[in-house]
């Protein structure tokens, strides 16, 4: 039998706490810093699709674009291709004159779309979280909600104006709004009614109300959600811009639309809709990489699409 200085011989000798303790630091700062170069190059490949993919529907776009006209044989007086919108606006002789009416016209659409996404998405927002917490107020709003969304806007624009007044930034509000809301509202719920019931267990466990464990648990679960709702509202809200400029203000690309018809300025119309067009596509992209950025921040998944 080994004697007990035969054993302390083989044992190997016990280190200081203070060095334990400097290697696990040592290991945490190594593996945050891969946390965060992950993290890094999470974001850099999907910023990379999010390019192409941008790229790839601008270039189906200008196809089918150059095909209807090429293909339909719609006269070339009234069908503009993509060749006749571009030399419009940066190489013909008054292209600088031709940018310089359609931009501020562009400017005031955007204004009305910010109006109207900022205000659906906050609208949106409210109403599922106070769904979530008591059903009384979903079954007694829910179904107003639903017939917005049924009755056709160009139906109820008219009561909508005369409450509102006509050409004011309340009436472009609250069709902006009539046309964000849903959507938005479908997928904040959506993703509301996805959090963990494993996480919800605990916070009620350890005396959390209602209220906690929604701010705790369901609306940090639902942000992928919420960035889904604010990329389907950004062409819902251009949209609703447009139709409150053409049903309300007369003002902007709306506006602009309906005066370059009557008036048979074919090239005008189409370089405001390719504007449009163009510009409601980058911003869809931009709020698919803000959402890349952020869930990536926090560790979750990171969207794709």
């Amino acid at each position: 039998m080994p004697n007990n200085a035969t054993i302390d011989a083989v044992q190997p000798p016990a280190q200081p706490a203070a060095t334990i303790a400097q290697t696990a630091r040592r290991a945490d700062a190594t593996a945050l810093a891969r946390l965060r170069a992950d993290r890094r190059r999470a974001v850099a490949r999907s910023f990379g699709r999010s390019l192409g993919n941008a790229a790839i529907t601008f270039v189906v776009l200008l196809l089918l674009w150059q095909g209807v006209v090429s293909l339909t044989g719609i006269s070339p007086y009234v069908a503009k291709g993509p060749l006749d919108v571009f030399a419009f606006l940066f190489t013909d002789e008054k292209a600088a004159a031709h940018r310089e009416q359609l931009f501020p016209l562009l400017g005031e659409t955007l204004r009305d779309s910010v109006i109207g996404f900022v205000v659906g998405m906050v609208v949106a927002i409210v109403l599922a979280v106070l769904f979530s917490l008591s059903k009384a107020i979903e079954a007694g709003v829910m179904p107003l909600v639903l017939l917005l969304r049924t009755i056709p806007l160009v139906s109820i624009a008219p009561v909508i104006i005369i409450i509102t007044g006509r050409g004011t930034t309340a009436s472009v509000a609250v069709i902006g709004t009539v046309v964000v809301l849903f959507p938005a509202l479908a997928n904040v719920l959506f993703g509301l009614s996805r959090a963990s019931q494993q996480s919800l267990d605990v916070v009620h466990v350890y005396g959390g109300s209602r209220f906690m464990a929604l701010r705790k648990v369901n609306l940090p679960g639902a942000l992928p959600s919420v960035f889904a709702a604010m990329r389907v509202s950004v062409p819902a809200a251009v949209t609703g811009a447009l139709l409150a400029e053409w049903l309300s203000t007369g003002t902007g690309i709306g506006g602009a639309i309906l005066k370059f018809n009557a008036q048979a300025q074919f090239t005008q119309l189409w370089g405001a809709i390719a504007l449009i067009t163009v510009i409601t596509l980058v911003l869809y992209n931009v709020v698919q990489i803000l959402e890349n950025v952020v869930l990536a921040r926090m560790g979750m998944a990171i969207s794709v699409a």
